[in-house]
């Protein structure tokens, strides 16, 4: 199984900054001890014309040419160096690279990325760029070119806050089907509407979040009645977690283990393949947090071996 990994551009934060930057490089490093059977590769960099199917040229722009007001660097939440831009880049080519890669071989990963809050026209929460939606223009364009057919895409977007942004960017897109479990009483306090949003209260355990993404995953597949999608991005955040410092949810590891395999089991019964992104994931421990990302993929890994067993036989 493929991943792919931006954690060696690392984006210079000022002392004290809440966003936990050192979780990607500690990820990298736990599934090279734990997950030898996943092959790592360096993420890609998205180009102008890439980040353009999902964003405004005059935002785009502004990002790469460094002219964000202080205002729009607030909130985003991280200042504007030439290093945010390159590894903005790179979150959103490792997660088109993951989708290329799942489009062939079942599951593929971005070890960052599922940067849910940008908008089109702006960053929000900690995203500059929203990989997954231009991952998913990109392949619908390509799949288009080389099918002469449409590639229906559903967003699966597990991360404790709403993916506003997403649903935003496609909100009149009847192609793409955005799906978001998240807080109700959670960032962002303005929420768009997704496809289907499915809030859960404050302090929600494993058996209620379960049961909401049973429910949820129901509802997607009845959506999709008379086809499947052609392709899933599953945004597995790990800030539901009971330790996190900002999901307010309290899921035990074990019940996240639990939900990845669900929805990974799902999409492999029938066929569609996957493109994780990590998400969220803000541990008071920060090894719980990555702890709870190398689940979602060992799950991962055992999808993806499911996928390629079957093909094979």
């Amino acid at each position: 199984m493929h991943a792919f990994t931006s954690d060696h551009f690392v984006l210079p934060l000022p002392q004290g900054h809440r966003f936990p930057m050192g979780k990607y490089k500690l990820l990298r490093e736990a599934v090279q001890e734990l997950l030898p059977a996943i092959r790592l590769n360096e993420a890609p960099v998205a180009s102008d014309g890439e980040l353009a199917l999902a964003h405004t040229p005059l935002y785009v722009t502004s990002v790469c040419e460094g002219l964000l007001s202080e205002a729009q660097q607030r909130e985003i939440g991280f200042p504007w160096t030439p290093r945010m831009v390159e590894r903005s880049r790179r979150s959103v080519g490792a997660t088109i690279a993951a989708a290329r890669t799942a489009l062939h071989e079942g599951v593929a990963a971005n070890l960052a990325g599922g940067t849910h809050h940008a908008y089109a026209d702006k960053g929000s929460g900690y995203c500059v760029f929203n990989d997954v939606a231009v991952a998913a223009r990109l392949m619908q364009a390509e799949w288009h070119r080389h099918h002469r057919s449409l590639l229906r895409v559903a967003v699966v977007d597990l991360d404790v806050h709403q993916g506003n942004g997403t649903a935003s960017i496609f909100q009149d897109d009847p192609t793409v089907f955005t799906l978001s479990l998240h807080g109700e009483r959670n960032f962002p306090f303005r929420k768009e509407a997704s496809d289907l949003d499915v809030e859960l209260p404050d302090g929600c355990r494993d058996a209620q979040y379960l049961d909401a993404l049973d429910g949820a995953m129901r509802a997607l597949w009845r959506h999709h009645s008379d086809k499947p999608p052609g392709l899933i991005f599953y945004l597995a955040g790990a800030d539901p977690h009971e330790g996190d410092r900002l999901g307010r949810l309290k899921l035990s590891t074990e019940g996240l283990a639990e939900r990845d395999r669900r929805v990974l089991e799902a999409a492999r019964e029938r066929r569609v393949p996957v493109a994780i992104s990590m998400a969220g994931g803000y541990g008071r421990v920060i090894e719980d947090t990555v702890a709870v990302q190398t689940n979602t993929l060992r799950e991962a890994l055992r999808s993806w071996s499911g996928w390629n067993n079957t093909a094979h036989e």
